[in-house]
């Protein structure tokens, strides 16, 4: 089965891809995909299918609508047979481009036909995706009509998987306690599910009690666990819990994988902790397994942060090599670029993610447009503005956003103040608010107000910030302290504020600080 986690720090660390009967979950970062259906004729379609070498292929490039049956026909047809490893392959292929109903039509078709003798994890398969497009009651009625020998471990732990997935605590810690009662072990994906819907700030206080009880059901935690635990409190913007989870991971002497040092890598550059960053990145260069787009991505996006030009244009030469560049990937790059300064290289790759990708999303835009902004190009960002809406789309509140950190870079604080008013005007899910680019946005505006000494509207975008936890970096805190200091006011509350904030004083907080005590009266 296949779950997905959001956190998304530029959009970017969100998702938590799962194999069932699998030992191990992996971690990836979440991209949004775009799944392109075959509109062709029939008679195209055979000729396609023909010329397909994999049985995947063919179920793959099958259109919309038409019947599974006629690809496994053209298979066997020309003569190959339909084994167990080709539909697994197929079944985690099309798990990954999330094509349920597809996956769920090949296993009811193995199942009908039996091309070979079903086992457990054929069951399992069909168990998944029945619950995933018919819902838990579904589920259950198929589980009771599953043959007894296969009504087992593997079994049971799915169909908790299977409730987590559609948020059903209760019932999936019924079917534990089940598990318990007829001796089977339980699976640390079904803890692993149970954290990640219980991550949010709401539910947070009882992960401690799931990890004890994964404890005293002798459950190993796996590294995904402890990448999950990390994740969590990457989200939260806790550097120092973030260390201490994966010093707990060390010391249960769990091997950290590429994964885990993405983690940790990208959280210490978001807080400006570039030396223990490039530790980190080093790391990820050390343990990463062959050619992984994700995982490129993400060294992308850290060496932009640490100003290594060198090393961003080495890791796009690697993902151009792959067979297919997404365009999540030319965004990330645009970005990367931008941050080191190199606005025209940054314009070279949005032209040739116009040529070869097209423009589909406002997401495209917003990737040049916030380079253009940070730059302090706003002509030509409200230039490129003008041309979402060529393309059916609308500018969101993160373009409004981006914008208005143009207009201040121009020194158009008007511009600037009625632009953020209109992106206040546009819905914004949490998600977007608490996300990377937002929060180093609405940052950088609060840097521009705090040189001016305009304590009122750095303060009321501090306020954002606050609510995204991001104010728990010191650095946050002591650009409102510098608006305090450019205004020439005391306020004696500041230190506290920044203290049960969560954020620690640092050297620069003290000097700030010492300097609002002359506007003491």
């Amino acid at each position: 089965m296949q779950t997905l986690i959001s956190a998304n720090k530029t959009n970017i660390f969100g998702a938590i891809r799962r194999t069932i009967g699998s030992s191990t979950w992996t971690i990836y970062p979440a991209q949004p995909n775009c799944y392109h259906y075959c509109s062709q004729t029939s008679n195209n379609s055979d000729e396609n299918l023909k010329e397909a070498t994999t049985l995947c292929s063919r179920i793959e490039m099958l259109p919309r609508g038409d019947s599974i049956g006629s690809a496994f026909q053209s298979w066997m047809g020309d003569g190959f047979p339909v084994q167990r490893a080709g539909i697994f392959h197929t079944i985690n292929r099309l798990r990954k481009r999330r094509r349920n109903k597809r996956a769920l039509e090949v296993m009811e078709w193995v199942i009908r036909e039996r091309p070979y003798r079903p086992k457990q994890l054929d069951y399992s398969y069909l168990l998944e995706f029945t619950t995933k497009l018919h819902g838990i009651s579904q589920g259950e009625r198929l589980f009771s009509r599953v043959p007894s020998e296969f009504q087992c471990e593997l079994l049971y732990n799915n169909l908790v998987i299977a409730c987590l997935d559609k948020g059903n605590i209760t019932l999936s810690l019924a079917y534990m306690r089940k598990i318990r009662e007829l001796g089977y072990s339980i699976s640390h994906l079904c803890f692993n599910r149970l954290i990640i819907l219980h991550s949010c700030a709401a539910r947070k206080k009882a992960i401690p009690k799931i990890l004890k009880q994964m404890r005293a059901d002798k459950v190993t935690p796996h590294v995904s666990t402890f990448n999950i635990l990390m994740k969590i409190e990457a989200n939260q913007h806790n550097i120092d819990r973030l260390v201490n989870v994966y010093e707990d991971m060390k010391r249960a002497k769990v091997e950290p994988n590429e994964i885990s040092f993405c983690i940790l890598g990208t959280a210490h550059a978001e807080a400006r902790l570039y030396t223990v960053c490039e530790a980190y990145v080093e790391a990820i260069e050390k343990c990463m397994t062959g050619k992984n787009w994700s995982t490129l991505d993400i060294l992308i996006m850290l060496y932009g942060y640490l100003g290594k030009r060198k090393e961003v244009e080495r890791k796009w030469r690697s993902l151009q090599e792959l067979p297919h560049v997404k365009s999540k990937s030319f965004e990330l790059a645009i970005e990367a670029f931008g941050r080191i300064g190199e606005v025209i290289r940054s314009e070279e790759l949005w032209h040739e993610m116009k040529t070869k990708q097209g423009l589909k999303s406002t997401e495209q835009f917003n990737s040049m447009i916030s380079v253009y902004c940070k730059h302090g190009f706003v002509s030509k960002a409200t230039e490129l503005c003008k041309d979402i809406e060529k393309i059916g789309c609308k500018p969101n509140a993160i373009t409004y956003r981006h914008l208005a950190l143009g207009f201040l870079k121009s020194g158009l604080v008007n511009e600037a103040l009625q632009t953020l008013e209109q992106g206040m005007h546009h819905t914004t899910i949490t998600k977007i608010r608490q996300s990377t680019p937002w929060l180093e946005t609405t940052h950088s505006m609060v840097d521009i107000f705090a040189e001016k000494g305009d304590v009122e509207n750095a303060e009321k975008l501090f306020d954002e910030l606050k609510k995204a936890n991001y104010t728990k970096y010191t650095f946050v805190y002591n650009t409102l302290i510098k608006a305090y200091v450019k205004a020439k006011i005391d306020d004696p509350k500041l230190l506290r504020r920044m203290i049960l904030g969560g954020a620690r004083p640092d050297s620069e907080t003290y000097s700030l600080l010492k300097l609002t005590e002359q506007f003491r009266t």
